[in-house]
C-alpha cells in the first residue's frame, strides 16, 4: 500500500464490541464502586442491550457480583 493511503478502519465484531463494553463496565465499577443496572446503563455510552450482555460476560467470568435490591439489581466487583 503506498504511503499516502491509509488502511481502512476496522469495525469491531459484535463479540469484540461486547468485550470492549465489558471493559468499560469493569472500569466504571472499579472507580465508583457498586451501581445499579440502571446507573450503569446511563453511565456507559452504549446501547442498553450491549451493556447487559457485557454484564453477563463479566458475571460469567466471576468478575462481578449481582445482588437483588428490591426491584432493582446492584452490580459490584467481586
Amino acid at each position: 500500500m503506498p504511503a499516502t493511503q491509509t488502511a481502512p478502519k476496522k469495525t469491531l465484531s459484535e463479540v469484540e464490541q461486547i468485550g470492549a463494553i465489558a471493559g468499560q463496565v469493569w472500569h466504571c465499577l472499579n472507580e465508583t464502586g457498586a451501581a445499579s443496572l440502571t446507573q450503569l446503563t446511563k453511565e456507559i455510552d452504549a446501547p442498553r442491550d450491549v451493556v447487559m450482555q457485557a454484564i453477563g460476560w463479566l458475571a460469567r467470568e466471576g468478575k462481578i457480583c449481582i445482588e437483588a435490591n428490591g426491584r432493582s439489581r446492584n452490580v459490584s466487583l467481586c
